[in-house]
């Protein structure tokens, strides 16, 4: 089965407004507000679409409202079964101090086709490659370089590899100076940190590290149109966390998952800048009318593209 290709406009639609509800909260300190807005034109955007979707991986649980919860239903419920993954403003202190990489995103497959991933951390490795056993979790980092660099034919000094700039990266990052490889360091947004494998044109030859799990499932929905190679395995810190993850059916607590085990079939992908990053412009107003930028994934039709909005506010 596919997504029929006429959602696609209908989803970059809701990110392209999300972002833009967020304007007036861009440089403001206000991290919260920013993100209810695009919380709050999400789900109004969402609640118009003719489908029937359900939120599997969102912002908080039924009591946290006015996040858009797991479990949450969206849609007109006329129409098609999907399931929906959201990330209503992935870098809230971007916007709220004006720095670059904000983005509105949203990932949406067919039911019970994209993995309900628990609010932890998740071990990640990105890399534009196609081929299995190149790049690997269980690997030491200088064996996923030196794979890496024999399957691209290239030598250490001219690869670069993406890291979020963590403590808890200390040890990768040190490995990598050692071997030569150049670093690009973020302080946030791992959704398009690990995009940034996905085009020559980005610079960046891995992405690996530590962070959300939601934020993997995510990405891993833009990098299977790509023909990218993800895993991401659940690091769970308490024994809250793995009773939780038990309740989503997850009983293999140590369990690398491989891309297609994320996302199943088919798949639509959207994520509009909101502040202008790596990926895609954020957003500028002309003559009273916002502009954004959104790149947009369907795998079925092969799309993978930038879009540009108009949106009145």
């Amino acid at each position: 089965m596919a997504i029929d290709r006429k959602f696609i406009d209908q989803f970059v639609n809701v990110t392209s407004k999300a972002a833009v509800s967020s304007y007036d909260f861009i440089g403001k300190k206000n991290k919260i507000a920013a993100d209810k807005a695009t919380v709050d034109s999400m789900r109004n955007e969402l609640n118009q679409i003719n489908f029937k979707g359900e939120i599997v991986i969102g912002e908080g649980e039924l009591d946290e409202a006015p996040m858009l919860y797991i479990g949450e239903k969206v849609g007109t419920t006329n129409g098609p079964e999907m399931d929906i993954a959201v990330d209503p403003l992935e870098g809230t202190n971007f916007a709220a101090n004006n720095l670059p990489g904000a983005l509105s995103v949203i990932a949406i497959a067919e039911k019970n086709n994209l993995f309900n991933a628990p609010e932890t951390y998740m071990e990640k490795i990105s890399a534009k490659v196609s081929e299995k056993g190149v790049i690997d979790l269980d690997y030491s980092t200088k064996e996923n370089v030196f794979n890496l660099c024999e399957y691209l034919n290239k030598k250490p000094e001219s690869m670069t590899a993406c890291v979020m700039d963590r403590p808890r990266h200390k040890n990768i990052i040190e490995d990598l100076i050692k071997i030569g490889v150049n670093i690009k360091l973020i302080s946030d947004g791992d959704i398009s940190g690990a995009l940034l494998v996905t085009d020559k044109k980005y610079g960046v030859d891995i992405f690996m590290g530590i962070g959300g799990g939601p934020e993997g499932v995510l990405a891993a929905a833009a990098l299977d149109s790509f023909n990218c190679s993800f895993q991401g395995r659940f690091l769970f810190s308490s024994d809250k966390d793995k009773a939780r993850a038990k309740n989503m059916g997850i009983n293999n607590f140590t369990k690398k998952y491989e891309l297609h085990e994320i996302v199943k079939g088919d798949s639509i992908f959207c994520a509009s800048g909101v502040t202008s990053g790596d990926i895609v412009s954020g957003i500028k107003v002309e003559n009273n009318e916002y502009i954004t930028e959104t790149l947009v994934t369907h795998k079925n039709t092969g799309v993978k593209k930038i879009i540009k909005k108009v949106i009145n506010k």
